[in-house]
């Protein structure tokens, strides 16, 4: 079986393919068309993040197996594209935890000993010692936007040099957060006390701009900010004007909504009280080193064996299990993402209750599936079928199961409560024939929807007019419903309207659609896509 290595990677990586018995090309910087040549010859394809497979590469791909990503981020492979053709998509999502926290602490030193100034000034002939005066962190108070596995470590680091760390992070158990000795709060809260911010947040469609105007205005004018997440979740439009307008005193990006990033596409690279640095926050020898290993014997594994690990489209488990739980796994998915993106507050317990037929199986694979959807939302690449319940624990979220066989409405249900820190919703799903996934209730609302891909989810008055005004709406900003189902809820007089569209409704027609007559609140779904 022939793998090729199309990006650059760490030398023990290919060693580790080859010894395996695999037969190794690697051919780097191909450009698309190239690629698309070639794809045929392979059964493995191990990337970092320049080689762009696409859907063209997939569909050219006709014997390709297995695509094999050395860190974490997956932004450059069409995974739903992969999906459908049956091809497994892999990524080693620890390998660069680390590095990338330490990245961040570097850049908050950088910034507060105006060290990439005085290095320029110096090597431009000058001694401008009293032009850099810097600032202690000792002392400091650190805001840290997304608490996860990167943001813990920068917390203990930042511990480490005497500094008091605050966070937000609406998805993390506050006795959780605690623990690390470090005080929660709102954004806004957060942007008003911090002396530094860094940012560890995934770039979702909720995190997108989310430090905006309203952050930077209500940040001192003397504090600092650091981004060395994912490019977008800045407004950088809004950080430039920040930083020339004196709301804020420095900031530093380790990445940028458009990547590569040169003086013509931001303005920002151009300001003295800005340091950036080329998306280096994974790239250091040990990270890179570990995370070539961890993806070469994942893709070795995988085509000599058939052992699917660390995959963020197929759970591992035996083609027997999947053959008999394969739809739930993809209705647990996709119930998991649902309720994340429905819930608000961090999560704290999640119940899974199995009945019909189904209480008689090997159950455990739905489990990790509901956790992987659950988490997905707002980890995105990070999470995956082998890490999902790790993550679970980790952030201290209870997982119970039950099972009854005793079957009611359906031959087989499944039905999971998820406790949060504001609240709980209810979800149940099942599957018709032999692989069709619906949702059958959401809360106290009755209906049959498809939870797949992208969605709008209505709550409105069960009044005459809501449905017509609202298809009218959506069709003159051209949005193709795909379907559209309706619950009703008599004693309220309710109702929930769950449309299919083809595509993902902007921000700004969700808030049209929020402002039509009788409908009480809107939101826009994006669920794992079911290919029949």
């Amino acid at each position: 079986m022939k793998v090729l290595i199309s990006d650059n990677l760490s030398p023990v990586g290919e060693k580790i393919l080859r010894d395996a018995g695999l037969d190794v090309e690697v051919k780097t910087g191909l450009p698309p068309e190239e690629l698309k040549a070639i794809i045929p010859q392979y059964d493995g394809l191990v990337i970092r993040s320049a080689t762009k497979v696409r859907q063209d590469i997939i569909e050219a791909a006709t014997n390709l197996r297995v695509v094999g990503r050395a860190g974490i981020g997956l932004d450059n492979v069409d995974i739903p594209a992969a999906s459908q053709k049956g091809i497994v998509v892999m990524n080693a999502p620890d390998g660069n935890a680390t590095t990338a926290a330490e990245h961040a602490i570097a850049m908050i030193m950088s910034l507060a000993r105006n060290i990439p100034q005085a290095t320029a000034s110096m090597k431009a002939g000058k001694w401008e010692k009293k032009s850099f005066m810097g600032r202690e962190l000792t002392g400091k108070t650190l805001g840290i936007v997304g608490i996860g596995r990167i943001g813990s470590i920068v917390a203990n680091r930042a511990q480490g040099l005497k500094m008091k760390v605050v966070a937000y992070d609406p998805f993390m158990p506050p006795e959780l957060v605690e623990k690390l000795g470090v005080e929660l709060m709102d954004l806004l809260e957060l942007a008003r006390r911090a002396d530094f911010i860094s940012v560890h947040t995934p770039l979702t469609k909720e995190s997108h701009h989310l430090l905006s105007t309203e952050f930077f205005t209500a940040m001192k004018n003397d504090a600092m900010f650091v981004d060395c997440a994912r490019g977008g979740v800045v407004d950088e439009e809004a950080l430039y004007k920040a930083l020339t307008e004196g709301q804020i005193a420095g900031a530093a990006l380790d990445v940028f909504e458009k990547e590569p990033t040169t003086l013509e596409g931001t303005p920002l690279l151009k300001l003295n009280n800005f340091i950036c640095t080329p998306h280096l926050g994974a790239s250091t020898s040990e990270a890179q080193e570990n995370v070539a290993v961890a993806i070469a014997e994942q893709v070795a594994d995988y085509l000599l064996k058939g052992v699917v690990r660390n995959a963020v489209n197929v759970p591992s488990v035996s083609d027997d299990v999947l053959a008999s739980i394969g739809p739930f796994i993809t209705l647990g998915e996709m119930l998991g993402s649902l309720h994340m993106q429905i819930a608000r507050g961090g999560v704290e317990e999640v119940t899974l209750e199995f009945t019909g037929d189904l209480a008689g199986l090997n159950t455990n694979p739905i489990t990790v599936a509901f956790l992987k959807g659950l988490f997905t939302p707002i980890l995105q690449d990070a999470v995956n079928f082998v890490n999902a319940p790790l993550i679970a624990k980790e952030r201290g979220i209870r997982v119970v199961e039950s099972r009854s066989e005793q079957a009611a409405d359906f031959t087989n249900l499944l039905r999971v409560t998820v406790k949060t820190t504001e609240g709980q919703n209810l979800l149940a799903g099942t599957v018709f024939g032999k692989k069709e996934p619906r949702l059958v209730r959401l809360n106290s609302f009755r209906l049959e929807a498809l939870p797949s891909g992208p969605m709008l989810l209505v709550y409105n008055k069960d009044v005459p007019g809501v449905i017509g005004a609202l298809g009218t709406l959506l069709g003159k900003h051209k949005v193709n419903i795909s379907r559209m189902t309706v619950g009703r809820e008599e004693s309220s007089q309710q109702n929930v309207i769950l449309l299919n569209t083809d595509a993902l409704l902007s921000k700004d027609l969700l808030a049209k659609v929020q402002e039509l007559s009788h409908i009480e609140d809107a939101m826009v779904l994006e669920l794992p896509q079911y290919f029949q």
